[in-house]
């Protein structure tokens, strides 16, 4: 029987004897998924956000990241666009999630309605520029598995974050990253749970998601929220490989390089849990922007910390030393990948986080 098509496997590379590839088949979930949520952006050709579009966003978004053979791919299939002025706003915001998605806000959301963007074309959108900010970032990381060089390694410290001391509806935001519980609140509507067919509140009931106003606002497009979803549980929640604790510790980093103090308490909170260092996750989040990540951390985890900070930025570059300094410490090829898919996705989650709502204090939590 054939095997299905994935496209990261082939961009990559990767020798079907490699121990690479063995750890991609016991990651089969993150694997099948991570390609499914690609065959849902550019198979679905809705009215809102038509598929010529798509691919043409695509290839510049994965030029943003320094991904050329990724951009020639979309290229390929992309069409000549009209660069109307809907077209020109899709582009700008896509520039914004892609390079500085820390600078997003409401009046972006609202410069995209106003140029003729549907609610459930926004959250496409959003998510078509977030998948290929997390594609580039794996395959990136593929590459280096298969032993290839990137481009020089810039330096990657902690990123800028949101200092408003007030969210859009006048809650108490957030203005320093945090292991408290925090709420979210969105810049488009959630859609209503009402809004739902019988069988998409069953699917969102399935994961968790019914209450959730990020989860509903990104179910204006349920079948990439599904593959989205499904491809978190393949890298987060599976068996073996990384733990747990230092899979959050990739994900509590990204978000310090993007400066999502969200995804960073949820993260941060996991990571402290599991790993019973509090200590060492809070120095982790205390960093402040510009310094540098790893600054006192274990070697173990240090070594983690250069690579995933290196990973997250725009463009990405990590390098072969870093690579080798986890091997040093004994990481195996399957923790390897655990660590890059990982550190990949958040790269996805923090973009969507970031330009669709914002956090805030719960008033129960402040005094």
């Amino acid at each position: 029987m054939s095997q299905p098509f994935d496209l990261l496997n082939a961009l990559a590379d990767i020798d079907p004897a490699s121990e690479l590839a063995q750890a991609r088949a016991e990651r089969a979930a993150a694997t099948q998924h991570t390609q499914g949520s690609y065959d849902v952006l550019f198979t679905q050709d809705d009215e809102d956000f038509p598929l010529a579009e798509r691919f043409a966003l695509a290839a510049q978004a994965a030029a943003w990241h320094g991904v050329s053979a990724l951009q020639a791919h979309y290229q390929q299939q992309a069409q000549s666009q009209s660069h109307n002025a809907r077209f020109e706003a899709g582009l700008a915001f896509a520039e914004l999630l892609s390079r500085h998605p820390v600078d997003a806000a409401p009046q972006h959301i609202d410069t995209l309605q106003h140029a003729g963007w549907s609610p459930r074309g926004i959250v496409t959108l959003a998510q078509l520029i977030a998948f290929v900010s997390f594609q580039s970032r794996l395959l990136l990381g593929l590459r280096l598995l298969n032993g290839e060089e990137t481009a020089a390694q810039p330096h990657a410290v902690a990123g800028k974050w949101h200092d408003a001391p007030l969210t859009l509806s006048g809650k108490t935001a957030l203005t320093a990253f945090t292991q408290q519980e925090l709420g979210w609140e969105p810049w488009l509507a959630a859609k209503p749970l009402n809004e739902f067919s019988a069988d998409e509140q069953a699917t969102l009931a399935k994961f968790g998601h019914s209450d959730s106003d990020y989860f509903r606002l990104l179910g204006r497009n349920q079948p990439l929220l599904e593959q989205r979803t499904l491809t978190d549980k393949g890298i987060f929640y599976t068996a073996g490989g990384l733990s747990r604790a230092e899979r959050e510790l990739a994900a509590t980093v990204v978000s310090k390089v993007n400066g999502c103090i969200y995804c960073a308490s949820v993260h941060a909170r996991k990571a402290s849990q599991l790993s019973k260092d509090e200590p060492a996750v809070q120095k982790l989040l205390n960093v402040a922007p510009g310094a540098e990540l790893s600054h006192g951390q274990s070697a173990r985890w240090a070594a983690q910390i250069d690579l995933v900070a290196t990973l997250s930025i725009t463009p990405a570059a990590t390098s072969l030393k870093q690579l080798h300094a986890l091997r040093d410490q004994g990481f195996s090829t399957l923790e390897l990948l655990d660590l890059i898919q990982s550190a990949a996705f958040f790269a996805w989650a923090n973009r969507l986080m970031l330009t669709l709502g914002e956090p805030f204090l719960p008033a129960q939590t402040q005094g």
